[in-house]
């Protein structure tokens, strides 16, 4: 009871430092590193714009996920994204924590329900598999902002 009352008034405290709506509310980016470091660094790096990797080991296989609270979905430059994300990206959708958090749980089905199309595909194959460790992931990544 006493982690919840302390994380209760730390998102209350906060909420006006990220008014946007993109921050993690809900998740432990302690947890989310080393989440991230398990599960993501096969895939994907965070490094930012002068290209200093800040997370993961230079993979390219997925995107760079540095700055992905509140960027535009299928943003990132020269990487070719499925389908439904280009058409998420293209309608100014952003990378919210429920976003996200539903995405890393099941990209087609997210994709599927979201675009309300059956037929829409998600091309990350791996998949979070409990809710919170999806919400400590956002948790970690929201820490690494893009410069404005």
């Amino acid at each position: 009871m006493k982690r919840f009352t302390i994380a209760a008034v730390f998102a209350v405290l906060s909420a006006p430092a990220f008014a946007d709506g993109h921050a993690a509310t809900a998740g432990d980016a302690a947890a989310g590193e080393e989440q991230f470091n398990r599960q993501c660094v096969a895939c994907h790096v965070v490094a930012d714009a002068s290209g200093e990797v800040l997370a993961g080991r230079n993979a390219r296989t997925g995107p760079n996920l540095y700055g992905i609270a509140g960027r535009t979905i299928g943003s990132v430059e020269d990487f070719r994204y499925s389908d439904g994300l280009i058409e998420l990206g293209e309608a100014g959708t952003p990378w919210t924590e429920e976003a996200f958090v539903g995405y890393v749980q099941d990209p087609t089905g997210w994709l599927r329900e979201t675009l309300d199309n059956r037929r829409a595909r998600g091309k990350m194959a791996y998949q979070v598999r409990e809710e919170a460790q999806a919400y400590d992931l956002y948790a970690y990544l929201a820490t690494f902002a893009a410069e404005e």
